[in-house]
């Protein structure tokens, strides 16, 4: 059975449309920055950055043109949501990139390592469950975890990163909490999302269930920002363990 849609506020509408932009271009001037700083030719260097733009915005038109659509609405007897799948694929068919293609791993590892970092800034913006919560549109089981968790981990990405930049005493160790603070956040938002929403998990928030998450442009949240997020935390912590593996190399020589 279908359940109601929800209304969604011109507020949300407006905001998530500046928003999406803005985090589609923090993600582009890292490639970018990645191609300007990795060795090899200028030719292979811009393909590599080129190829990486492409899928960045076709994944973006994708989830954009699927959540528009509303295929992931959340309807009460599917055993799992679509919304795991535009969660979990982007994150598959990255993981995979960076292990096969040496050229995007010499791109990734070429970015600076406090910007990758900075970069989720952009949590800061999940404050707007916070708001939706206060306007009495999202349950408070899912829009407070998930709102102070966001703007925590985006205000705390800056002091972290600036820390990292000037190479501060525990900078280091900093990243890698910060990090984990980060994933915990995103862990909870998906786990109180999908049990305040219509569905098998389906454990909080009856009264008011939590149907804006999987509604347009709300969902542009799950299956875009989300999946972001945990890639820019993968890639730190994938940065951090070959720079330890390198240094241990190092010690041995």
């Amino acid at each position: 059975s279908q359940a109601m849609t929800p209304e969604i506020p011109a507020y949300l509408v407006t905001f998530e449309s500046a928003v999406r932009p803005f985090v589609a271009a923090i993600a582009l001037v890292l490639i970018w920055m990645g191609a300007f700083r990795m060795e090899g030719p200028a030719q292979s260097r811009y393909v590599t950055a080129g190829a990486l733009s492409a899928t960045l915005i076709g994944w973006l038109a994708i989830a954009q043109y699927i959540g528009s659509a509303n295929m992931y609405f959340a309807k009460t007897d599917t055993a799992v949501p679509t919304i795991a799948l535009g969660l979990t694929i982007p994150l598959i068919v990255a993981a995979a990139g960076l292990r096969l293609s040496a050229a995007i791993a010499r791109l990734v590892s070429a970015i600076p390592l406090h910007w990758i970092v900075a970069a989720q800034v952009y949590r800061v913006a999940g404050g707007i469950f916070l708001v939706l919560w206060a306007d009495g549109r999202l349950p408070w089981q899912f829009a407070l975890p998930a709102g102070i968790g966001d703007v925590a981990t985006g205000l705390l990405a800056v002091v972290v990163a600036a820390r990292l930049a000037r190479n501060a005493p525990g900078a280091i160790s900093a990243v890698y909490a910060w990090c984990l603070f980060g994933i915990a956040d995103l862990v909870v938002a998906l786990t109180m999302g999908a049990m305040t929403s219509p569905g098998r998990p389906h454990l909080l928030a009856f009264d008011a269930p939590n149907l804006l998450i999987t509604s347009y442009p709300l969902v542009m949240i799950p299956t875009f920002a989300v999946p972001l997020a945990l890639m820019l935390h993968g890639i730190v912590l994938w940065r951090l363990r070959r720079q330890t593996a390198a240094k241990g190399r190092l010690a041995a020589a």
